[in-house]
């Protein structure tokens, strides 16, 4: 049984970290091979859990020596049909895995979770397509092919589900309405690009409002993630409404475009200092940022130079 999907911690106050760039540190600094980029297969050996669990470790520690909250992920990005598919996974082998997702992070929460530091599970969608290029899939469409992943969240014990490295409204729309239809609490991220809009030109203020017209409000709030904060921060308008729904930040290490990451054959892990004080001073512009991460690019390094800061002395929490 969800232990928080009735009410989430992040909702009520305080400050929450995520991990950083799980494929990323497997692949450029771990040397391993995710092929489709997909981490979830890892599931399924005991050395692969074995690589999960020495990813998650130090970014638990690190909250709970912060003493704020953390939000798990499960690593079920690419777990959805398609890419399933070309991984050799049908539909009943995707539901077991989702599932199977879930229940290894609930073993996670059960050995690192303390008072301070409310472990909160989210299951993790990612689009349909590439998220760097752009999608054709309708609001409909979306609803349907989302519909199976959503499902197995919402029959396990996850407490919501969040839909990072989104590029279009229909897509959010589609997942958003799945979500609200199975009963899970719904979270959604929005990628841009050096402009601060989506992919196909759309702004990040349209995004929310077009996401929440389209769903009746039915993501609890949204997140960016996999841009560099000089993207989007000229995007963000103070106090506006639309603003206000953001909680939270998940950035890529490096400044570079989506196209330049795409191609490139090394990793550039950016400047964490400069990355650490570029969310300080959103954090102050936005105090409603409170859910603070890292993406492609990003390692415990980049997250505690976030940590330091944004509160050099006392802990996320003062």
């Amino acid at each position: 049984m969800a232990k928080y999907r009735q009410q989430l911690p992040q909702l009520v106050g305080g400050d929450f970290l995520t991990d950083g760039g799980m494929e990323t540190t497997f692949v450029f600094h771990r040397g391993m091979e995710l092929p489709h980029f997909a981490a979830f297969p890892l599931l399924d050996s005991d050395d692969g859990r074995s690589e999960l669990l020495s990813y998650i470790e130090p970014y638990i520690l690190l909250a709970q020596q912060r003493g704020v909250g953390f939000i798990l992920d499960t690593p079920t990005w690419r777990a959805n049909a398609d890419w399933g598919q070309k991984l050799g996974y049908d539909r009943k082998a995707l539901h077991d895995l989702n599932l199977r997702a879930v229940d290894f992070a609930e073993a996670c929460r059960n050995r690192w979770e303390t008072r301070s530091t409310p472990v909160v599970i989210s299951g993790i969608i990612g689009p349909r397509g590439d998220a760097y290029k752009g999608g054709q899939t309708d609001v409909a469409e979306a609803l349907d092919y989302h519909s199976d992943q959503v499902a197995s969240f919402a029959q396990s014990a996850a407490d919501m589900v969040s839909a990072m490295t989104i590029n279009t409204v229909e897509e959010a729309s589609g997942i958003a309405l799945a979500t609200a239809e199975h009963g899970i609490p719904c979270v959604m991220s929005f990628t841009v690009e050096t402009d601060g809009h989506l992919l196909n030109g759309t702004s990040l203020q349209e995004a929310i409002e077009r996401t929440d017209e389209a769903t009746n409000g039915a993501p609890i709030y949204y997140m960016v993630n996999c841009a560099h904060p000089t993207h989007f921060e000229q995007a963000l308008a103070t106090d506006a409404p639309w603003v206000r729904r953001i909680y939270g930040l998940r950035a890529n290490a490096s400044a570079k475009s989506h196209a330049e990451l795409d191609e490139s054959a090394t990793l550039d892990i950016g400047d964490p200092a400069d990355l650490g004080r570029r969310y300080r001073a959103l954090r102050r512009n936005f105090p409603g940022f409170r859910i603070l991460g890292g993406c492609c690019g990003t390692d415990h390094r980049h997250i505690e130079a976030i940590c330091e800061a944004c509160t050099p002395s006392a802990g996320l929490a003062a």
